[in-house]
């Protein structure tokens, strides 16, 4: 799942960080020497297990407003805004309230497509179709309450969690997972070009990217995220999630992302570049909620 998301990443897209990289070649010629680091050990007192090896997915980051998704929002949790980035010296939170003013109070999220070698909850994968791809859409949050303590990993919610296996969906609202039934696809066009899709009620999404340039991350890059499920769902356990050697790549201009409908991602706005990201581990658990 996209660790793209991961702290790493975060950093790169969201908070203006910078790390080093090399040309591709030199890179993946380190990489294939260097030992890859151990997964983040989760916590205990989990309910499920799930597991994903062999991840290749495109992410983008945009901004939405808060006020289309505000019964998915828990009472213990804040959206965090284009606004309180900018007043933090977010360089690029500052020039995007200087193209768009009025957007102060909007929220911030990323959008995945993800195909995987390897996803099992307990031990079952889905029945995926050809290309069959996760489609996920998750906003960055903080605690209502400044003194609460979410735990281990970055905060994130879960808006839109696209699966092609209704059987599948159903086992994982069993299991504690929010999710709904979506036909996702993600397939590589031929060359390095990939291409994803998604048609559910209300929502058509088409997306390109071909991965380009040095490449950031690698075997050293590790992290967690905690996934809290919307309000309006019947789901109440919380995920966590551990992930490792992530890799990513900036999409090639002109990558392109589409969206259609009356959905509130059809009002988005894009916060950069996107990305191709892979190589990473990742398991993770269900808890109860605190």
């Amino acid at each position: 799942m996209s660790n793209i998301v991961a702290s790493l990443i975060l950093c790169a897209a969201l908070l203006g960080c910078s790390y080093s990289t090399t040309l591709q070649g030199t890179t993946d010629q380190r990489i294939a020497t260097e030992p890859a680091r151990a997964l983040p050990d989760l916590p205990e007192g989990a309910l499920t297990h799930w597991i994903v090896a062999e991840p290749e997915e495109i992410v983008t980051w945009l901004a939405f407003d808060p006020s289309t998704v505000r019964g998915r929002l828990p009472a213990n949790l804040r959206f965090i805004t284009i606004d309180e980035l900018a007043s933090g010296n977010v360089q690029w939170a500052k020039a995007f309230l200087a193209r768009h003013p009025s957007k102060s109070q909007w929220a911030i999220s990323f959008l995945e497509f993800v195909r995987m070698g390897t996803f099992t909850i307990d031990g079952r994968s889905p029945a995926w179709p050809p290309n069959g791809a996760v489609a996920l859409w998750f906003a960055r949050v903080a605690p209502s309450d400044p003194s609460t303590e979410l735990g281990l990993g970055q905060p994130y919610l879960a808006l839109d969690f696209w699966l092609p296996d209704r059987a599948y969906v159903r086992y994982m609202q069993k299991k504690g997972y929010y999710a709904t039934y979506g036909l996702a696809t993600l397939h590589r066009n031929g060359g390095r070009r990939w291409s994803a899709a998604l048609a559910v009620g209300g929502l058509r999404i088409s997306a390109e990217c071909e991965p380009t340039g040095p490449m950031a991350g690698g075997p050293n890059s590790a992290g967690m995220q905690v996934i809290f499920p919307p309000a309006s769902s019947s789901v109440t356990d919380l995920v966590r999630v551990a992930f490792a050697g992530h890799r990513e790549q900036e999409c090639a201009p002109p990558s392109s992302w589409s969206f259609h409908g009356v959905h509130p991602l059809a009002r988005s706005i894009s916060l950069g570049s996107s990305s191709f990201q892979y190589g990473y581990r990742l398991q993770g658990a269900s808890y109860p909620s605190p």
